[in-house]
């Protein structure tokens, strides 16, 4: 008789599943439904013929093509080679084909060919390629986002023997200019 009541429960079970599967599905399509707006939207674009006066803010990403005059807080900002800034950049990542006057502050900063960036970077990681133009200094800290961030850690060589990163800014203007 337990062996009967087993094969039986199975039975209801089944017959409670089956119904069960067909809500299941329309579950996990809604759930997925659900998440599909939590996915990274496409970055705002600013197009070349945008001119914004006032600052621009948002948690996602923007590329900028036109001209802004103010502050932009970004995730990551592209700055296009059409786009001119003239303001505060704020981003964890900041890639600059245009042109930026004024401070740049950024987790991950990168300078193309066609940068041309008049004022302060201040960064975690910074790139400078060959052919960008800079003029201004560099400094590294932790958190650079933060405007009271703290310097990195001096290295245990004295800082006198360590170059300082606007001379490797030099070193890489200096290099670029002997190629052209």
């Amino acid at each position: 008789m337990f062996s009967k009541s087993k094969i039986n429960e199975p039975g209801p079970k089944q017959a409670e599943a089956t119904p069960a599967p067909s809500a299941a599905p329309a579950a996990p399509v809604s759930d997925y439904k659900a998440s599909a707006p939590k996915a990274k939207p496409a970055a705002s674009l600013l197009s070349s013929d945008l001119h914004i006066t006032g600052n621009v803010k948002t948690t996602g990403d923007i590329q900028v093509e036109g001209t802004v005059e103010g502050d932009i807080r970004a995730h990551l900002l592209t700055v296009g080679e059409t786009a001119t800034i003239k303001g505060e950049v704020t981003a964890d990542d900041v890639v600059i084909n245009g042109r930026i006057v004024g401070r740049v502050r950024g987790l991950k900063v990168r300078l193309t060919a066609t940068a041309r960036v008049e004022g302060d970077i201040i960064h975690k990681t910074i790139a400078i390629e060959s052919g960008a133009h800079f003029e201004g200094s560099v400094q590294r800290q932790d958190d650079p986002l933060n405007p009271g961030g703290r310097k990195s850690a001096p290295s245990a060589a004295s800082p006198a023997a360590a170059p300082s990163p606007s001379a490797a800014v030099q070193a890489a203007t200096a290099a670029h200019k002997a190629e052209g």
